[in-house]
Parts: C-alpha cells; sequence; structure tokens
C-alpha cells in the first residue's frame, strides 16, 4: 500500500490572506496553476480578490474565507470555517501561506494532516505575534535571508527548511509579445520611452512611486518624451494621483500614468522600456527582457547587472537591508539606463532573462515545493517529552537519552522536543530541540506544535520531596489532553503518593491520559490503589535498558579525567544527601578506609546528580584516612555505564548507578533508601545493603567481601536478569509507535 508521499497526485489545500494584486498572490496563483497541471488537485481557501477569476480557469477550486482581518471575531469565524473543510475533506496536505493563515491552520489543522507554510517576507519578531506564529511541519522560504531570519528570529530547525524561489511564466513574460495594446489606452506614442514600476502603494511600499512622482519634472527635462507609468492599489493611491495629477499639470501634459491595480501585469512590462522596482515584478521585467533599477522601499541594489547578483539574490531582489533608496540615486540610474547605447541595454536584457531561466522558472519553484510536500507527507511525527530533565541528574539525563534514541527505531521519522531546565544544555547533550520547562508561553507553543506528549520515564508523580512537583508534571499532562494531544506515561516510577488531595490528582488525571508503561509492578499496584483504571496499566523497565553498553575506552577516560589510578582494582559508591545524621557519613567513611586497606582497592564515588551527591561524597571523603575520588559533572551516560564496567563491586544509594553497573554487568548492592532500590535489587537478583538507617560498617564489609569472592557468579545472574529488562525496555518503543500512529 503506497503511503501519501508515494502517490501521483495530491488533494491540496492552500491558505492565504487574499488573492488581491501583490507578489505572494501572484507566487499562490502561479504554484496553483503549475500544480493543477501536473495532475494535483487544489483547492485555494482565502478572501478572494481579482486572481480568483484567474485560478477557477486554471482548475483551482476557491472557498472563500476571511483571513485577511486580525479581528478576534473574524478570526474565529476563520478557524471554525477552515477546520470544517479540513475535517470534511481530508486534504493529503494543507500549505499556508503568511503568518495569520499559518496560525488558523496550526489551530485547525487535524492531527495526522501534513502542514506546511511559505515565508514569502519578514516581519517584526517579539511578543505575542512571535510565540503564536506557527510555520508548519516543515517551511519553505522564498529567499536565502528569510531562511536566515526563520532560524535565527522563530527558532525553525535548518532541516526543516526548503529554499525556493518566486517562479516566473516566461511564456507570459516574454520579449517576442507586444505592449502596444498598454500604450494605446494610456495615449503613449510608441517611439516615446517609458519607465514602469510595479508595487503596492501601501504606506512603506509606496516610497518608490512618491519618489519617482517627485523627480519626473527633472527626468522630463532630460527625457522629453518620458511616461513614468505607475502600477498598484493600495491605501496611498489617492493622495498618489493628487500629486501625479499636480505634476502633470506643471508639465502641461500627461506623463505621469497612475493606473490602480490590475492582473495584466505582463501587458504593463511589454509596454516598458525601463523597470523600477523589486522583488517578483522585477524577475517579470528580467524575464521580458527589459532593463532594471532594484529600487525598493526596503533598499537600494541599482542597476541590475551581474555585479549585482550576489546582493540581489541574498535578498530575494528586495535590496532588504542595503542602503535606503534615495531621489538622487533613482534620478541618475533611470537616467543612465535610457541614455545606454540600444547594444547595452539588450545586453543587460538578455542577462537578466538567462537569469530567470536558469533560477527562476516556475518549474524550479515548483520542484522546490514537491519536495517540502514530500518530507512532510513522509511519516513524521513532533513529541513533546515532560520529566526532570535539566537538573544535572545522570539518571535522569540517561532516560533522556534512551528515550531519544528509541524515536530513533521507529519506523517514521520523529522531531523530539524537551522540557527542560537547562534549555541549551539540554538541545547541546541530546541533539534535540529544548524549551524553558518554566516559562509559560514556551511550553504553550510547544505543545500547540507536537503531536504527543511523553511523561517521564523516573519517578516523576510523587510528594516526598514537594507537592509542587506532582502538581507541576500533572499540570503539563492535563494541558496536553487541553491541547486535544494523545498523552503516554512512559515507563514511569509511581509514589509515594501520601497527601490524599495528591492522590486524587492523580487519579483525576492519569484516568484521561491515552497510555502508561510502569517500570514496576509495585507503581502499577499504587496506581490501582488510587483508583487509576482507564487506560491500560503495562509493566516494562527502566528506559535506560536501551543503552547500548559501551567499550571501556569512554569509561577508562572518564575515570582517567578524575584522576583515578590504574594500579588497583576499584569499587564504585554512590550516596546521596539524606537525613542520615553524621553518624552515616562516619560509618560510610569507616567502611571505604577498610575496603582500601584491606581489599587493596581504590574507591571512586559516583556523583549521580550535582552538586549535590558530590557535597556528601567529599564530607565522606574528608572523614577518611585514606585516599578516594570523585566521578561526576559533565559525563555522559554512555561513559558513567563504561565506568561502572571498569569497577569490581558497586554499592548505591541512587537507583540509576544501580542499573547502570547492571548494564555493564558490574555486581550491585544497594543501599536502601527508596522502595524502588530494594525492588530493583530483587529484580536483578543482587543482595540487599539493607536500610541507610540501619547502616552498620562491619556488616556492609562482610557483604561486600563476600560479593567479591563470587563476583562470576553475580555477574552471571545480572545477565539474565538485564536481558529481561532489555525486553521489558523494547516494549516501550512498540507503545510509542502505537501512540504516535506509526502502527
Amino acid at each position: 500500500m503506497k503511503n501519501k508521499s508515494e502517490k501521483t497526485s495530491k488533494r491540496i489545500l492552500m491558505a492565504t490572506m487574499s488573492m488581491g494584486i501583490g507578489g505572494a498572490e501572484t507566487h499562490i496563483l502561479e504554484l496553483a496553476k503549475a500544480l493543477v497541471q501536473k495532475g494535483h488537485q487544489v483547492t485555494v481557501a482565502s478572501n478572494g480578490g481579482v486572481y480568483v477569476a484567474a485560478l477557477l480557469a486554471a482548475g483551482v477550486r476557491h472557498v472563500q474565507v476571511p483571513m485577511h482581518r486580525r479581528s478576534v471575531r473574524t478570526m474565529v469565524q476563520s478557524y471554525l470555517l477552515l477546520r470544517r473543510l479540513m475535517r470534511r475533506e481530508r486534504f493529503d496536505l494543507v500549505h499556508a501561506h503568511a503568518r495569520i493563515p499559518g496560525f488558523l491552520v496550526g489551530l485547525a489543522v487535524p492531527r495526522g494532516m501534513p502542514f506546511v507554510t511559505t515565508a514569502h517576507g519578514m516581519f517584526l519578531a517579539g511578543g505575542l505575534t512571535q510565540k503564536l506564529s506557527n510555520w508548519g511541519q516543515k517551511t519553505i522560504a522564498v529567499s536565502a535571508d528569510i531562511r536566515s531570519y526563520l532560524i535565527e528570529q522563530y527558532g525553525v530547525s535548518p532541516a526543516d527548511i526548503f529554499p525556493t524561489i518566486n517562479g516566473i511564466d516566461m511564456e507570459r513574460f516574454s520579449p517576442e509579445a507586444s505592449g502596444s495594446a498598454l500604450r494605446a489606452e494610456l495615449s503613449i506614442d510608441d517611439a516615446a520611452s517609458v519607465v514602469l514600476h510595479v508595487s503596492r502603494l501601501d504606506a512603506e511600499p509606496g516610497i518608490v512611486a512618491a519618489e519617482l512622482i517627485a523627480i519626473a519634472p527633472a527626468l522630463i527635462s532630460l527625457h522629453p518624451d518620458l511616461h513614468i507609468v505607475i502600477v498598484g492599489g493600495g491605501d496611498r493611491l489617492s493622495a498618489l494621483q493628487e500629486e501625479a495629477a499636480a505634476v502633470n499639470a506643471q508639465l502641461g501634459r500627461t506623463a505621469l500614468h497612475l493606473t490602480g491595480a490590475r492582473t495584466d501585469i505582463d501587458a504593463c512590462v511589454l509596454a516598458a522600456d525601463l523597470f523600477v522596482g523589486v522583488s517578483r515584478a522585477a524577475l517579470e521585467a528580467m524575464s521580458a527582457a527589459r532593463p532594471v533599477v532594484l529600487a525598493g522601499a526596503q533598499g537600494y541594489i541599482g542597476i541590475f547587472d551581474e555585479t549585482k547578483l550576489e546582493d540581489a539574490r541574498r535578498t530575494n531582489f528586495c535590496g532588504r537591508g542595503l542602503a535606503a533608496t534615495t531621489s538622487a540615486q533613482l534620478e541618475r540610474d533611470i537616467h543612465t539606463c535610457l541614455t545606454m547605447p540600444p547594444e547595452a541595454q539588450a545586453e543587460l536584457g538578455r542577462f537578466g532573462r538567462a537569469l530567470v531561466a536558469a533560477e527562476y522558472s516556475i518549474e524550479t519553484m515548483v520542484g522546490d515545493t514537491l519536495r517540502a510536500y514530500d518530507a512532510a507527507l513522509v511519516r513524521s511525527r513532533r513529541l513533546l517529552v515532560s520529566g526532570y530533565y535539566g537538573f544535572h541528574n545522570a539518571g535522569d539525563e540517561a532516560i533522556l537519552d534512551a528515550l531519544i534514541l528509541s524515536t530513533q527505531n521507529l519506523p517514521g521519522s520523529v522531531e523530539v522536543t524537551v522540557l527542560s531546565n537547562t534549555p541549551e544544555d539540554t538541545a547541546r547533550k541530546h541533539r534535540c530541540r529544548a524549551v524553558h520547562r518554566f516559562k509559560l508561553m514556551q511550553v504553550l507553543s510547544a505543545m500547540r506544535r507536537t503531536d504527543a506528549l511523553v511523561s517521564g520515564g523516573g519517578s516523576l508523580l510523587q510528594d516526598k520531596s514537594s507537592t509542587r512537583s506532582i502538581v507541576y508534571y500533572l499540570a503539563v499532562i492535563r494541558l496536553a489532553k487541553l491541547f486535544r494531544r494523545p498523552v503516554m506515561l512512559y515507563a514511569n516510577g509511581i509514589g509515594p503518593v501520601s497527601r490524599p488531595m495528591n492522590r486524587r490528582l492523580v487519579r483525576a488525571v492519569l484516568n484521561r491520559v491515552d497510555l502508561i508503561t510502569l517500570r514496576e509492578e509495585s507503581s502499577r499496584d499504587e496506581l490501582l490503589r488510587m483508583g487509576v483504571t482507564k487506560p491500560a496499566l503495562h509493566v516494562t523497565a527502566d528506559p535506560i535498558f536501551l543503552l547500548d553498553a559501551v567499550s571501556g575506552d569512554a569509561g577508562v577516560e572518564a575515570l582517567r579525567a578524575a584522576g583515578v589510578p590504574g594500579d588497583r582494582p576499584l569499587i564504585g559508591v554512590s550516596v546521596r544527601s539524606l537525613r542520615t545524621g553524621s553518624d552515616f557519613v562516619a560509618q560510610m567513611a569507616a567502611l571505604c578506609d577498610r575496603l582500601t586497606q584491606e581489599l587493596s582497592v581504590h574507591v571512586v564515588f559516583i556523583a549521580m546528580q550535582m552538586p549535590h551527591d558530590a557535597v556528601i561524597s567529599r564530607q565522606i571523603m574528608e572523614r577518611m584516612e585514606q585516599s578516594a575520588y570523585l566521578l561526576g559533572g559533565d559525563i555522559t551516560p554512555e561513559a558513567l555505564i563504561g565506568a561502572t564496567g571498569q569497577m569490581q563491586l558497586v554499592l548505591a544509594m541512587r537507583l540509576h548507578t544501580m542499573l547502570f553497573a547492571a548494564k555493564a554487568e558490574t555486581p550491585v548492592v544497594g543501599l536502601v533508601c527508596d522502595p524502588k532500590i530494594a525492588y530493583f535489587g530483587e529484580k536483578l537478583t543482587m543482595p540487599s545493603g539493607g536500610a541507610v538507617e540501619d547502616f552498620e560498617t562491619q556488616q556492609m564489609f562482610a557483604l561486600l567481601e563476600a560479593i567479591l569472592a563470587e563476583r562470576r557468579v553475580y555477574q552471571a545472574r545480572l545477565r539474565q536478569a538485564v536481558l529481561r529488562m532489555d525486553q521489558g525496555a523494547r516494549e516501550n518503543e512498540s507503545f510509542l509507535a502505537g501512540l504516535l500512529g506509526f502502527v
């Protein structure tokens, strides 16, 4: 069975503000016509405009949706119309042009329907507008500077941006065609010179038109038969027409022609000897082999030839960021072009048309667009991950590593975004997107963009540390359900949840999620006691068993960096700050001294959460008479697994130290400070170190000495236990694939 990206014909919905006069509107018209010619079915949703007739004539369907206004009432109406249209017709893909349509489509698009946008320009970034902008799964950028802008200002991934161009219909804009019809309409003699400017005549875009009117008397004093034709509509049209009328009266003839908005831009271009303007209209003039002066409201490039090509390409023929257009420059360059020898004018025309043919054809634009479509149609999903990430806890970072690894094994591509306390650090370490977990607008934006939420792994739902923690994670889940996103609890450990109100909150929220996997049976039993019965409860295994046990090289390097000598066997000790009293510190220091002296080993403290574990580790080291070493800091989970693999034995108060050691087949003893330590000690078939409150040096030394004497036996036990947990961890992958719709 073919997937959508393999279908010959696609049903495409394009959404834009209107189909009136403008460069983006022309782009949409030409793209829609070309797609229909290739056998695709295209529907355009907009507020309408003069180009609707051309769409219909080309076999493109049009649906009236008032996306041209920012009023709340109009936008709600547009949202409802789009939502109904997309749900009723189930398009293969929806393609939004401009930010308002992108925002509305992003809200209305059904889950699973691929969503693409095109960025036709750059807008002021910041505030609520920036937060609400939605650039879809894939974004088409019509120039290199717009691509950079999307990356820098909106954080769009470079891999999701497809550069394209404004494709020009070279048959329509051909130098072989005649422009006599427009000259006759405007009573311009065939021998007269015509300068053409095409632009939307609003506040900023109308700047060049105003400059042309201002310099008209000076130009006409040098070129008495000159006519200046300005095409376009907009807010400034009436005012500019009045200014032009005053100049015409001063000149004693109609030299300035302001035609208003027109759709026959080809006829206008073909009637001109020189074009002044920017963007698509400039490229259309170049296609017709007319000399061009690139002058716009955003910057000035000047007479277009090979020397101006780099600036023109970089700014999409708009001059963005270059020096402003001035009357003096404009007058000088127009005069230069009009006084050029005919062969020089022809050479400028030939260069421009050859460039359009090579780089700005409709075929190129359509090919770029279809590549973006195919990328969006590939089975791709966005996953938002909530957990205890960005707090420098090696165990939780290992969970995230494993979770991201599991997405790479799924039958489709997955883009992962993580809610993190330190998003920049998380993005760097895990090569994923990350947003700040406590910045509401960032969380809302990520939630709106995602296809599903994963909460976990780890023991997120517990109130032992505080009620704030459990409320936070439940609030994120509830937010996802408000956005109608599927939610999975991913290999969670549950509890302890002791407060009655918190238990009621857990029941109320989790009975609405879609899927729950748990890392131990006791967590399942606890949820059942709380009354969580709606989603099925699946006991799998901790995600870190998905991590590969790395070669010893990474572990050896981590130990060397921590200053650990290589002349003795190693015993690892992982402790954490609890209310154990000073007696625990003294007892642990005595144990480590005895291990060092009597067993001739080096003791290496493993700090799983910085800086907390490092603090208590150093307190113990300061009480010791023998030397000991501290392993921690910015070390990858894989390196920590490798380091435990270099050890003879590990004593751990941290669950994930136990699991790291197990993964490396190093015997491990859990010192019980939490029920999960006792549980996993049994699952790993390893001896228990007892409760931390009952810790006693002599008993612990005897236990560790006995385990070392039978080390190979315990390694064989671990091998079998880890194999079972590996299989359980793989089940998490299968459940996640189902949640994302891959199976």
